[in-house]
């Protein structure tokens, strides 16, 4: 069934519109992202509201090393913002992963208001209106240009690369050792500590594991979309990835994706029924203009 999805994802584009390409590229962004906090939430228990972070943290790092009028190195920028949101994950959740239950949730959601107001309340970045990535980040091997990321379909199929690729690494990684322990430390943390498990370093590494496929995952939406405002670090869009994983299923990385597709084609959906309406009641309001006029222009019998 996997295979099939995969295998129908990568012929999209073949029978797809731009739009719809394009739309496919930012589902799959965000199925990327839902998928780093379901290794929290559904694979360790930490259900963070502050997840954005450092997908907004990688987002503002591309946008602040990429020249004004020159196309960045995907080699160069794509480590660079990785590593910062990891770096960012690290400090935080080494002073948050020690709390537990509504605790945990109430500070990671401080810490990432924090950095919502020192990119929305400073120069940094643009301050409130952000700041925009001209060109996209090129990725070249020598001489030989192998991908465009101008080219929307070609855009489409990294970025269906790196779903695959974080979908693959993160079910290995259940099936491993790590993965075993955070399942035990999801179940009854105690009895994991008592029996001798480093549980805070445990949940530490799948903290910044978690936030470091985040800062992939705002990389690639700063490179689809050429701005970035701090909205992208706004308590709104950790609780937007946090429905997504429920909406799939927690503690299945499938569900994630699956979360993701379903919460934005209703999303869609929605707005395009909202937009139909209102043309609908704008039609009918002029419909019944028109009517009204007519009616009085007609000679009344008496007359």
């Amino acid at each position: 069934m996997l295979l099939l999805g995969a295998l129908l994802l990568a012929a999209f584009p073949l029978i797809g519109l731009t739009f719809y390409i394009q739309l496919g590229a930012k589902i799959m962004i965000m199925a990327i992202f839902a998928m780093s906090l379901d290794l929290l939430v559904g694979h360790t228990g930490l259900v963070s509201l502050g997840h954005a972070a450092y997908f907004g943290l990688a987002a503002y790092m591309l946008a602040l090393i990429t020249p004004k009028y020159e196309a960045a190195s995907l080699w160069l920028t794509l480590p660079v913002a990785i590593v910062t949101a990891a770096a960012a994950a690290l400090i935080i959740g080494f002073l948050v992963v020690r709390t537990g239950g509504v605790y945990f949730i109430i500070v990671t959601l401080a810490f990432a208001q924090m950095l919502y107001s020192l990119f929305h309340d400073t120069k940094l970045g643009g301050g409130s209106d952000g700041i925009y990535i001209n060109i996209r980040p090129e990725l070249t091997v020598g001489s030989i240009k192998p991908l465009d990321l101008e080219n929307p379909v070609q855009f489409y199929y990294l970025v269906l690369m790196f779903m695959l690729g974080v979908y693959a690494f993160l079910n290995k990684l259940r099936c491993a050792p790590f993965g075993r322990a955070l399942a035990g430390i999801r179940a009854n943390e105690n009895r994991m500590r008592s029996i001798g498990y480093p549980v805070f370093g445990y949940k530490l590494g799948a903290f910044v594991l978690a936030g470091a496929l985040a800062g992939l995952a705002g990389y690639l939406a700063a490179c689809q979309f050429g701005f970035v405002n701090p909205e992208i670090l706004a308590w709104h869009q950790s609780g937007t990835v946090l429905m997504m994983v429920i909406l799939g299923g927690m503690g299945r990385f499938h569900g994630a994706i699956i979360g993701a597709f379903a919460y934005i084609l209703l999303q869609e959906l929605f707005s395009a029924s909202a937009m139909f309406g209102a043309n609908q009641a704008k039609r009918s309001s002029a419909w019944r203009a028109i009517s009204s006029r007519r009616s009085s222009q007609v000679p009344s019998a008496s007359s």
